[in-house]
């Protein structure tokens, strides 16, 4: 019973501590910039929490930090403007928010006037679909859960007039998101709401033909919606996640915070280079990961032939095997990986990318390496 009170308030100093530290923080950013929390509790991916944050940078408006589910049970919410719910399980984070949690999360849109985003999974948690736990605060639900695992790619989907309004960069355009088991979206019959199509599905998603076909064309891809004094907007894609078009993601969070939908640097509106759908099935996913073997070759050129054939691919993991390829023994490896990060807009590479220039010997890698550091640092 002792060591079970001393546990105790060891943790309670503990994430005290961290709210505080999270209330210092954000009081000293300037009044005028947008504070956002992006979930990072159980069922969060740690990969999505890291990427949304990066992509919320392209916006030099807007700050953001993960906020746990302990920081928003201890009030951190009055701090920020906005929370984005991100890609991982919707189901396990709002265990891990929990009643109460979810309670503070709801007052917070609905009441307080503030926003929510909820990408892919967070998508599933924000809607309002009867017999699976979520949030209930848009008034979407998710069609099809017998197959909410239905795949992953490159996926096309067609912003409406509606959605143009909000993403003018896209109208007209042919466009592509990173999608990975995504919710396919529509509104409820039982809910009322504000629900407002942005975009919807063109591909017809059913690899190996485990979903059903000609099921998601047609379907909700993107919406938003007035929910009380509040504002939702939910994606069924991985905007964060896609070369392009991770602008998207702080435009939605000026929209849910009633802010200004301002532009950005021309270097990151890039539609244009995802002109293809690529959905993985079942022989595309061995070729993907044949590929990753062949970047342990002893053969650069089959290296940098792999590195290129997951990039045409626009496989979503392939962006962070670049990572390690900075620290390859072979210079042109190294030369094309820095390429590639580029390419890709990895910027969490960045400390990467800064001790690899550090440390680099060669004068054409240094200015590869030079050359990504200055693009992704430049807002």
């Amino acid at each position: 019973m002792k060591y079970s009170i001393i546990i105790l308030l060891v943790l309670g100093v503990f994430y005290s501590c961290q709210h505080q530290e999270t209330i210092k923080v954000l009081q000293n950013e300037e009044d005028s910039k947008i504070k956002v929390g992006v979930f990072k509790g159980n069922g969060a991916g740690a990969v999505s929490v890291i990427e949304t944050i990066e992509a919320l940078k392209i916006d030099t408006g807007i700050w953001a930090v993960p906020i746990s589910a302990a920081e928003i049970q201890n009030g951190a919410l009055e701090n920020f403007d906005a929370i984005i719910i991100p890609g991982g399980s919707g189901s396990k984070q709002l265990n891990n928010l929990g009643e109460s949690g979810a309670d503070k999360l709801r007052e917070f849109v609905t009441e307080k006037g503030k926003g929510i985003v909820g990408i892919c999974a967070g998508a599933y948690f924000l809607s309002s679909t009867s017999g699976y736990p979520n949030l209930h605060i848009a008034s979407s639900i998710h069609l099809d859960r017998a197959h909410y695992n239905r795949g992953r790619g490159l996926v096309q989907f067609a912003t409406t007039e509606k959605g143009n309004k909000i993403f003018p960069e896209l109208a007209a355009k042919n466009t592509f998101l990173q999608y990975y088991d995504g919710p396919v979206l529509a509104q409820s019959d039982s809910t009322s709401g504000d629900y407002t199509e942005l975009g919807t599905f063109v591909s017809d998603i059913h690899p190996d033909d485990f979903a059903p076909k000609g099921f998601t064309p047609g379907k909700t891809f993107l919406l938003n919606e007035e929910v009380g004094n509040g504002r939702v907007f939910l994606c069924a894609g991985h905007p964060e996640s896609t070369p392009g078009m991770r602008w998207m993601i702080p435009r939605m969070i000026r929209w849910v915070c009633k802010s200004n939908l301002v532009s950005y640097n021309s270097k990151w509106i890039r539609p244009e280079i995802n002109d293809k759908e690529i959905i993985f099935d079942r022989d595309l996913k061995k070729y993907e990961k044949s590929l990753f073997w062949k970047l342990f070759s002893n053969d650069a050129s089959e290296q940098i032939s792999a590195m290129d054939s997951l990039y045409s691919l626009r496989s979503r993991p392939a962006v962070r095997w670049s990572i390690g390829l900075l620290r390859s023994e072979k210079p042109e490896v190294r030369k094309h990986a820095a390429a590639l990060l580029m390419k890709t807009e990895y910027s969490d590479a960045l400390p990467d990318l800064r001790v690899a220039l550090k440390v680099e010997n060669n004068d054409d890698v240094k200015e590869s390496i030079k050359t990504t550091i200055d693009f992704l640092e430049n807002k």
